[in-house]
């Protein structure tokens, strides 16, 4: 099982849900969050003064999935997020080593 952490940027979202929901994603959870990376952040302008937006609206993008779906679900991410611009967004992959469901108690891939 692997968890699929993307970022990726806010306007995006809509074009991404659909993507995954496309190739039968089932499960997702979407957090706003702030954050930069290569870009640093840029400058404003604010009532005549000048000041510094050090991090950036992002929406961050967790998918828990069997191993068979992940190259999908990566490929998917990358088509509908991808704007060609600086702050496009990352995705990490890693292992998850149980899930549980709540309410049933099912375990594994089965709780996914």
């Amino acid at each position: 099982m692997k968890l699929i952490t993307a970022v990726i940027k806010p306007f995006k979202l809509d074009d991404v849900r659909e993507a995954l929901a496309d190739i039968g994603v089932q499960g997702i959870t979407v957090t706003e969050v702030k954050g930069f990376g290569r870009q640093k952040g840029h400058t404003e302008l604010y009532r005549g003064a000048e000041y510094v937006v050090d991090f950036l609206p992002k929406i961050k993008l967790e998918i828990a999935v069997g191993q068979d779906m992940v190259d999908c679900i990566v490929e998917a991410i990358t088509k509908s997020a991808a704007t060609g611009k600086i702050g496009d967004g990352k995705i990490f992959i890693s292992t998850l080593e149980e899930v549980i469901r709540i309410r049933t108690g099912e375990t594994g891939e089965e709780a996914i």
